[in-house]
């Protein structure tokens, strides 16, 4: 029995994903840069090549102003080199006209051909700080309009924000159909979980000891029924994963062993969301955290020593890995997104030895939103207009 009553109630499975890390996230050791892993576009792209390879369904192209890779860009890119993973492209709700936004979806999707889907975000833009409430309005009001692209010949939409009449919607028809791309969420404030409960289809959360996330699912699900609604959930977490438990604690301290506190605390400031209530759970759960910094037995909180946003790593040999993944999969987690440094090797490490034993799905096939065939869109098979 899940924690609470979730979409994909029927599926035995999981959409496992990994993470390229585009925004300066990569390293031997946390805090110490290293040229080698840089995030140039044959890095990334190194990334995601392998993750196909090893069979991973997702994967999580981050958003911030950092030196790398542009999100959408980098997405559009990597559309010819692959041909079966899906890419969850973080979208900054604000920073690009909706209207137009929701014609580079569509041109995306064709481009992927179904496997993209949508990580809205409503952080703060580059050299601004905004009202949160006023942040979450904006994205509540992207979302809207992108679901008018989605389900409606035209435009016709009077907010707060934005506001358009009489606009035909034919340049922004996704390739998905049934509703479109597959959007994905993660905050922690009371405006970010009745956006998510309100319009979302997967509530993303970070780390945290397993009595937390379930409590925040239930608060999730309360939200979410009152517009009649039941959401899938996910977990995006970091992987340090060995033949035995020794080996991976081990290859935990050596991570953080040439840290310095001032370089890991000049990393969590510079991210866009260092002031997030989610972040400030994540320093919560270092506060909880023993000697070696684990939260939980397997949950170690060092990697948010160096990093804002998910700050924890699950820590330990296969089997006691897998079992903390079943166990959160029984709680009702329907999608995972693991990330690990360095990230080829510890994507190598963790496909090779974990994904192997794990029943996976791509929730856009779940959901039946991918067609059989080129739809009947006007970037597709549709008549020319």
């Amino acid at each position: 029995m899940t924690v609470v009553p979730i979409t994909s109630a029927d599926v035995d499975a999981a959409e496992v994903s990994w993470f390229s890390a585009l925004c300066s996230d990569d390293y031997q050791y946390l805090g110490v840069p290293d040229g080698a892993l840089r995030s140039s576009w044959k890095h990334c792209s190194d990334i995601v090549r392998q993750s196909e390879e090893l069979g991973f369904r997702n994967i999580l192209c981050p958003s911030s102003y950092q030196v790398g890779q542009d999100t959408l860009s980098f997405v559009a890119g990597c559309a010819p080199i692959t041909s079966k993973i899906n890419f969850l492209a973080a979208v900054r709700c604000g920073e690009m006209q909706p209207i137009m936004l929701a014609r580079t979806i569509a041109t995306l999707d064709h481009m992927l051909e179904g496997r993209l889907t949508v990580n809205i975000i409503s952080s703060d833009f580059p050299g601004e700080t905004a009202d949160s409430a006023f942040r979450y309005q904006r994205s509540r009001e992207v979302v809207q309009i992108l679901r008018q692209a989605w389900s409606r010949d035209e435009f016709d939409f009077e907010g707060q924000v934005y506001s358009f009449k009489g606009l035909t919607t034919a340049p922004a028809k996704p390739y998905q159909q049934n509703g479109g791309p597959l959007l994905y969420f993660g905050g922690y404030s009371p405006d970010a979980l009745d956006l998510c409960a309100e319009q979302c289809d997967v509530y993303l959360m970070w780390p945290a000891r397993k009595e937390e996330l379930a409590s925040h699912m239930k608060a999730v699900h309360q939200r979410a029924e009152t517009h009649g609604r039941t959401l899938d959930y996910g977990l995006r977490v970091h992987m340090i994963v060995r033949d035995t438990e020794a080996e991976a604690r081990d290859y935990a301290r050596m991570l953080v062993s040439r840290l310095e506190d001032g370089q890991g605390a000049a990393i969590r400031s510079r991210a866009l969301d260092a002031k997030s209530l989610g972040v400030a759970r994540q320093a919560h759960n270092r506060d909880l955290a023993d000697a070696e910094g684990y939260v939980e037995p397997h949950l170690w909180t060092g990697v948010g020593r160096a990093r804002s946003g998910c700050g924890a790593a699950l820590v330990g040999s296969v089997d006691q890995v897998l079992s903390e993944l079943e166990a959160y999969r029984k709680m009702g987690i329907r999608a995972f997104i693991f990330s690990g440094y360095p990230h080829l090797d510890e994507c190598r490490h963790f496909g090779e030895k974990v994904m192997p034993h794990l029943k996976t799905c791509s929730l856009p096939q779940v959901y039946g939103r991918v067609p059989a065939s080129t739809p009947a869109t006007p970037l597709g098979v549709g008549p020319r207009q």
